[in-house]
């Protein structure tokens, strides 16, 4: 590894730190920002750059599967709630975020919303 890309992963472990204490604060960024002489703009480079940082460091979609397959049985042909066009088939809340899946939804974008999701705090 060279120099840069030491010193580029020492400012990323700083900025995911800065990123981390401003989420936490229960402040706008904004707020927490100027309480803290930091740079709008520079914050939210930095996420990007986190958020890259974090996707990148993701297990590739090949290889040792983690999801593990599961045999659900398909919808009765009644008039029921599983039948009509705008429900959905399993529906995951995880603190404010909701995802609802439908049976029609393709494994590997199933593997790849869940993989994002591990990382929402």
């Amino acid at each position: 590894m060279n120099t840069r890309a030491v010193a580029h992963q020492y400012r990323l472990t700083q900025w995911m730190e800065i990123i981390r204490e401003c989420r936490s604060s229960g402040q706008t960024v904004s707020a927490w920002c100027a309480e803290h002489g930091i740079n709008p703009k520079s914050y939210y480079y930095w996420l990007r750059r986190v958020r890259m940082a974090a996707c990148e460091a993701l297990p590739s979609l090949t290889g040792n599967n983690p999801i593990v397959p599961v045999n659900m049985p398909l919808p009765s042909t009644g008039s029921g709630p599983a039948n009509q066009e705008s429900s959905s088939d399993i529906v995951l809340h995880l603190g404010a975020v909701t995802l609802e899946i439908r049976n029609t939804a393709s494994a590997a974008l199933i593997e790849s919303t869940l993989r994002v999701m591990q990382n929402i705090r």
